[in-house]
Formats: C-alpha cells, sequence, structure tokens
C-alpha cells in the first residue's frame, strides 16, 4: 500500500491540532505526543497554535496547579511537557539509559574534586530532604539549603568554552532523569522565564522498558504516522534495533512511501478525508516539524538552511495547508509580528496567514518572545533588515 504525500499533509493537519483547534492545552500536547519544552515559550505558543482560546493562562493552569501537564527530561535528553498520565511511558522508555551516561558523566567530571558514587548519593539524599521540607525551590535556593551543590570545577580548560560548573547543575538534572525530581514551580517573572522550580517526582508505576517503548513508539505512529525506522530513531534517540522491536509489538504495518518503507498502526491503513486549507504560525522547536527526519514532503531542502540553527533545531515557521511556506519572527524593536513566504503562496494563503498573524498578536498581548536557538530567516525578520527576493 502506498500513502501519499498529500495524504500525510491531511493527517498532519488534523492529527496535530492544527486544521481543527484544540479545546484544552492537555489534549493539544497529546494531539503531538509531547510539546517540546526546553524553550519555555515554545510550550505556549505550541499550545496556543493549536488552541480554540489561546493564551498563557490554560498552559499554567495545567503546568503549575491542576498538574495535568509536566515538565521533564525525556527522549534524546529533550525537556518535553507531558501529559501527567504519559510520564511512566516517557521515563522508563529512555531515561534509565540516558541517566546513567550523565551519572558517569558527572563522576568523570567532578571525580578529580573527591566525588565519587557514595558522596554523590549522600548529596543526592540530601537534596531530597531539603526538598521534603520546603516543598519546592529553585536551583539557587537549593545551593543555599545545600551549599555542597555550589561547588564549582572548571571544565574545558584551555578551549574558548572553558567554564566554571557547578555540582547542582548537574546533580538535579541527573536527579530529574532518574524521576527523583520534576520542574514543578511556577517560574520567576513571566511565562517566557526558564527558572523554573525543581519538587520532588511524585510516585510513579513501573514499566519494563520494552513495555514503555511499544507504548510509545503507539503514540508517535498514531499522532506522526506513516513514519519511518528513521524517524522514529530520530525522535526517540533509541538504537534501531529498539525501534523495530517496538514497532513489531505494536503490530506496526509496512506501507510506500516516497522516503521509502514506512510505518502505519494496523487500523490507521484507510485514507483520511483532506480537511480545509488550514494556516498556522508555529514557534522554534515546536513538535510537529521537529516530528521526523526526514522532511521533503513538508518542507524543500532548499528552504532548510533559513529555518534551521548548525545544529538541527527548527526556528518559527508558517504553515499553509500541510507545508511549511514561510518563516515569522517579532521585531526587536516593537514586538510586531513580521512574516516572509518562502515562495508564492496565493492571495488566499496569504489572507489565511495573516489572520493568525492577528490572533497571535492579539494574545501575546505585547510580550515579546526570542527563541532560544536562532535561525538564520528569525534573525533577519526580527531586526528589520531589507531581504532578498523570495523564489
Amino acid at each position: 500500500m502506498r500513502i501519499s504525500t498529500r495524504q500525510r499533509q491531511a493527517r498532519l493537519g488534523s492529527r496535530h491540532r492544527l486544521s481543527a483547534r484544540a479545546a484544552t492545552p492537555e489534549e493539544a500536547a497529546a494531539s503531538v505526543v509531547a510539546l517540546h519544552g526546553t524553550d519555555p515559550a515554545t510550550v505556549f505558543l505550541s499550545a496556543g497554535a493549536r488552541l480554540t482560546t489561546p493564551g498563557p493562562g490554560p498552559v499554567e493552569r495545567a503546568l503549575y496547579a491542576d498538574r495535568t501537564l509536566v515538565r521533564m527530561t525525556g527522549m534524546r535528553r529533550t525537556v518535553f511537557v507531558v501529559p501527567a498520565g504519559l510520564v511512566p511511558v516517557v521515563h522508563h522508555s529512555s531515561m534509565p539509559a540516558i541517566a546513567r551516561k550523565e551519572r558517569a558523566s558527572v563522576l568523570k567530571v567532578f571525580g578529580p574534586e573527591g566525588w565519587d558514587e557514595a558522596r554523590l548519593k549522600d548529596l543526592e539524599a540530601a537534596v531530597l530532604t531539603a526538598l521534603a521540607e520546603a516543598g519546592e525551590a529553585t536551583t539557587a535556593e537549593l545551593g543555599a539549603l545545600e551549599p555542597r551543590l555550589r561547588e564549582q570545577v572548571r571544565v574545558a580548560v584551555g578551549k574558548p568554552y572553558e567554564a566554571l560548573v557547578s555540582i547542582g547543575s548537574r546533580l538535579l538534572g541527573l536527579m530529574a532523569m532518574d524521576g527523583l525530581l520534576v520542574r514543578c514551580g511556577r517560574p520567576s517573572g513571566t511565562w517566557t522565564n526558564g527558572q523554573h522550580r525543581w519538587g520532588l517526582a511524585p510516585d510513579m508505576a513501573e514499566l519494563a522498558v520494552h513495555e514503555a517503548q511499544a507504548e510509545l513508539a503507539g503514540r508517535w505512529l498514531a499522532a506522526f504516522g506513516p513514519g519511518t525506522e528513521a524517524d522514529l530513531k530520530w525522535w526517540t534517540g533509541w538504537t534501531l534495533s529498539e525501534v523495530r522491536r517496538a514497532l513489531a509489538a505494536v503490530g506496526a504495518v509496512a506501507v510506500e512511501l516516497d522516503e521509502g518503507a514506512g510505518y502505519v498502526l494496523p487500523d490507521d491503513l484507510e485514507e483520511v478525508t483532506e480537511p480545509e486549507p488550514w494556516a498556522a504560525l508555529l514557534p522554534a522547536l515546536d513538535p510537529t516539524p521537529m516530528g521526523w527526519q526526514a522532511r521533503d514532503w513538508y518542507l524543500p531542502q532548499a528552504h532548510r538552511a533559513e529555518l534551521f540553527d548548525r545544529s538541527g533545531n527548527v526556528g518559527p515557521t508558517v504553515w499553509w495547508d500541510g507545508r511549511v511556506v514561510g518563516g515569522w519572527a517579532q521585531r526587536a524593536d516593537d514586538g510586531e509580528i513580521v512574516w516572509r513566504p518562502l515562495s508564492d503562496v496565493g492571495a488566499d494563503a496569504k489572507a489565511a496567514i495573516e489572520a493568525e498573524v492577528a490572533g497571535l498578536a492579539s494574545w501575546l498581548d505585547g510580550v515579546k518572545v526570542t527563541p532560544r536557538f536562532r535561525t538564520p530567516l528569525e534573525r533577519t525578520l526580527s531586526s528589520g533588515l531589507p531581504m532578498t527576493p523570495c523564489g
């Protein structure tokens, strides 16, 4: 069976809640499995692009009051915002292996300063005790409660990126990878701030690695399928053997794509109804453009360099009917949202995109957002510099 590019674009629009918006942030997050959370603003902008009533309030309520969304380290050692019920799946599918590597790295860096496994475990126990008493605390507050967290070592000596690194900056992240801590509290300042508070992780259901990986692979296929083995390997950071085992466990069915062999869930072989043409402004690191390794079917190779940084992080993108057709940014001087098409999109698309621009500007209400990872087109648009013609 062959699934066409147009069918893939139709699935993307409807399943990622871009052609038909979601009622809640939880539904928006689940539509793409998890929201990317490395840049705190991405969580709110990604949810907003998928919500019938966008704005920071519902997302803040889900994160900090109801805690139906959880910020955690997940696949590829990336920070995600995950529906609470999916936390055990994400953790057990990926984190034990990542945490083991991180622990070895911490001991290698701080070992010359007298840190061994026993001393590290003692400090972890002290952090857990401090948080049990305090409830929540920032990294700095924990450093005041447990001064050993402030001990530093100089790394990359003699290199341009030489720096002093504290044991706390590494240990707290490691404890989160081990499922002991969560980033649970409201950050200082506005919703764009990344200084989150740490808290004790709630009890988590136990899952075998292969069970968690099968569940996560099924969720990914439901949201992003059809996809290739390489796509799922890239998205999860698993080994190829783990990817193949998980696909077999969910009974994934092979289909033909332009890129070669792809996979869908066994009940997902029927063609889907194409939605009405839709427009969206997605933020930097949004989970939709970051969901596949092979992207030619929704983003021409010719425009990749303008929209991605050198590390492979996507910048803000403009979408029309299942394809990336441009980029957008906020001007640095006044926060106005500006966008640039990368090819001729037509009058209907321009009108729909301008409506999205107006809607985003309305709910941002003067808040300026600068992506954590800057891309060439975003830098040009935000600076207000003249641009070369499209085409």
